[in-house]
């Protein structure tokens, strides 16, 4: 049995249906009921925790051979950096209390870094938290997802816009598709290695602005990039919706992005293979 947290997400949910289609049995914790249904009849063992019980999720994982973990975020958390850690704290917790034989988490790229990174020094602690449980760790560190087109998809279908954070819309970077990672995931719960290990994701390359021509043939219709400027990076976000904390907080990760601190950390190297056009087709059609 694998115990899979974020199922109803791109990566938990990809992880939890290419284990399904191997033939191994796994356990969806999911936090309301509700939304996890379809993995009962998906042939999935519910289980309601939410992350933030410890003692919940500790139950959720006993008895299994592996789990996945992720960090999700909270955009209304008031103090998003106790908020995190917290929630960090309770997940490591519970895998030391659930006699976890073996743990895979969902990291990124820089999780090295303590500081200076916003949200990802989050996934910092999370992984010191979960190596300090003596239980051996696969951290999985991706890069951008190609998913992440969702974020702007609505300034590009009412606006025509595809907003850029940074300096440049002409600097390649690799680009992962979640369904690539769930596989990742998936390799690492059924075959761990001993000690645990860090596996650097890569991908398929492509600047702000081929990803906005890519969506823009999807979508059929025309798109103008437009770069922010710094300074109104949070002031930006917040009108599109973000809460201020969380503006503060992305525009953390932007900058560090822009001063090139975001690479791989000498873990194992694999190279994922989904082209962003497919991502973005099975993307626009599950929204149309």
């Amino acid at each position: 049995m694998y115990a899979i947290t974020g199922v109803t997400g791109h990566v938990g949910g990809a992880a939890a249906r290419d284990l399904l289609a191997r033939g191994e049995p796994v356990r969806a914790v999911v936090r309301d009921a509700a939304r996890g249904a379809g993995w009962t009849a998906a042939g999935a063992e519910l289980f309601v925790a939410d992350l933030g019980d410890r003692a919940a999720l500790a139950e959720a994982f006993r008895g299994c051979r592996g789990v996945f973990v992720l960090l999700p975020t909270d955009p209304v958390a008031a103090d998003p950096d106790a908020y995190h850690r917290g929630l960090a704290d309770s997940i490591a917790g519970a895998v030391l209390d659930g006699g976890v034989p073996h743990v895979v988490m969902l990291s990124s790229i820089g999780a090295e870094l303590a500081e200076g990174t916003g949200p990802i020094r989050w996934l910092h602690h999370m992984e010191n938290r979960l190596r300090e449980t003596g239980v051996p760790l696969t951290a999985v560190r991706a890069s951008h997802f190609q998913e992440k087109v969702e974020t702007v998809l609505d300034a590009a279908l009412g606006a025509g816009v595809y907003p850029v954070f940074g300096a440049s819309a002409d600097v390649p970077v690799p680009m992962i598709a979640t369904r690539d990672i769930g596989g990742v995931v998936a390799d690492s719960l059924t075959t761990p290695a001993p000690a645990g290990e860090i596996v650097d994701l890569d991908g398929p390359e492509y600047s702000e602005r081929q990803v906005a021509e890519e969506l823009a043939a999807v979508l059929g219709k025309p798109l103008t990039v437009v770069t922010v400027p710094r300074p109104a990076w949070v002031t930006t976000m917040v009108e599109a919706g973000v809460p201020l904390p969380l503006a503060e907080e992305l525009t953390g990760l932007y900058d560090a992005e822009q001063r090139g601190v975001l690479r791989p950390g000498g873990g194992r190297r694999h190279t994922c293979a989904t082209e962003l056009g497919e991502t973005l087709r099975h993307l626009v059609k599950s929204i149309s």
